[in-house]
């Protein structure tokens, strides 16, 4: 299936249920008390409803049963176990974030959420198979490391959301622009036939950019609704699945994978750059500190940026265009399969780096309009004290 309409028809539903659930949340989150208060840990001047990560879900859920229903994904729903199977682990993280949000679970509680949502992935067999070790090649992994790299790809793919998740949305869209990024990177895959029609890989990459674009518009600055760990939670469980699905189970060769040492599992790592450093960051942070790496604290890159001197929206729009950039680099060499056609997105890293220190010098953006309804609770490997409703 070389036609991109069929996905185009699966994002269209995500975006629009998604977007359609928003305002139903909202007052049911006003009914129910279920709002991120201010607090000497956030900017945000207002109560928030937290309930977003239910209108992720509910895109999700409904985009699914819209693919199910167009021939075009019969392949896919053949052995509908990869479906049922992401729908339970996601049902499974998003439920975890969600009590998290509205009582504080213990960091422990949490994290055996996400393995038990990464497992359920490894029971209907979505789990990395083959991975490329240096100057050695493709190895297939043995059942039992099989399961063990799946489960810490969930748990370590839900926390580089829930951490960035710090800024009216930040995390919505860098998930945005990475999951449509890997969504035309794995149809490129299909179209030349290196993933098969079965793969559910570029679909759940669809969905995923689907109802992050439906959610954004009510989430960038100043957010109307928060997404909360339920929905950052499920963000990352759904781009493990689909990065798994499509990096994880091929090891056949593409010319277009030739830039990267570990490809293809080094792709998604790649276009995910900004919340995976961000991730690898805090850990070294709160290790040198002799921390735990729960102990939340306001060094991460969306803070740092502000220091500088940028306001709320220009950082959130500087780290998209690190997304982009790096998405860039993914993708020019795998749809032009040549070299120097990155050199122009070299010249766009240069100027947007050039532009992220040399722009606070030129004065803040917006600096009449107060940087509010934004909480920088970044959600913290494993949830921290600072931690709770993303954003």
């Amino acid at each position: 299936m070389s036609s991109v309409r069929p996905y185009l028809i699966v994002m269209t539903v995500a975006v629009a249920v998604t977007a359609g659930a928003v305002p139903l949340l909202q007052i049911l989150s006003r009914r129910t008390g279920a709002l991120a208060q201010p607090g000497d840990r956030t900017v945000h001047a207002t109560p928030t409803p937290i309930l977003g990560g239910t209108a992720l879900f509910l895109g999700l859920a409904a985009a699914l049963g819209t693919a199910a229903a167009l021939q075009e994904f019969d392949a896919v729903f053949d052995a509908p176990a990869n479906v049922i199977g992401v729908l339970a682990a996601a049902f499974v993280i998003w439920l975890t974030g969600l009590v998290d949000d509205l009582r504080d679970v213990s960091a422990p509680a949490k994290v055996a959420g996400m393995v038990f949502a990464g497992s359920i992935l490894t029971l209907v067999g979505l789990t990395v198979i083959y991975f490329r070790i240096p100057f050695l090649g493709f190895t297939v992994l043995p059942p039992d490391m099989s399961a063990l790299i799946t489960v810490l790809w969930v748990v370590g793919m839900a926390n580089a959301v829930n951490l960035i998740d710090g800024l009216d949305g930040l995390a919505a869209g860098i998930v945005g622009i990475g999951s449509g990024a890997f969504f035309l990177y794995g149809w490129r895959l299909l179209e030349v036939g290196v993933i098969d029609p079965t793969n559910i890989g570029p679909l759940l990459a669809a969905v995923t950019f689907g109802v992050c674009l439906g959610f954004l518009p009510f989430n960038f600055n100043p957010a109307s609704i928060f997404m909360g760990d339920s929905g950052a939670l499920l963000l990352g469980l759904l781009l493990a699945s689909s990065t798994i699905a499509v990096g994880g189970q091929s090891d056949d060769p593409f010319s277009g994978q030739a830039w990267f040492f570990f490809a293809p599992l080094v792709i998604p790592l790649f276009i995910l750059g900004v919340p995976l450093v961000d991730t690898v960051l805090a850990v070294v942070r709160r290790a040198r500190r002799r921390t735990g790496v729960a102990t939340a604290d306001k060094e991460h890159l969306h803070h740092r940026l502000m220091d500088l001197g940028h306001g709320h929206r220009r950082t959130v729009v500087i780290l998209w265009g690190w997304t982009a950039v790096l998405s860039g680099f993914v993708l020019v060499p795998v749809f032009t399969e040549r070299g120097n056609a990155i050199v122009p997105i070299g010249l766009v890293a240069l100027a947007l780096g050039l532009f992220t220190f040399v722009a606070p010098r030129l004065g803040r953006d917006d600096p009449h309009v107060p940087d509010e309804d934004s909480d920088l609770r970044g959600a913290g490997v494993a949830a921290g004290p600072e931690d709770g409703p993303g954003q």
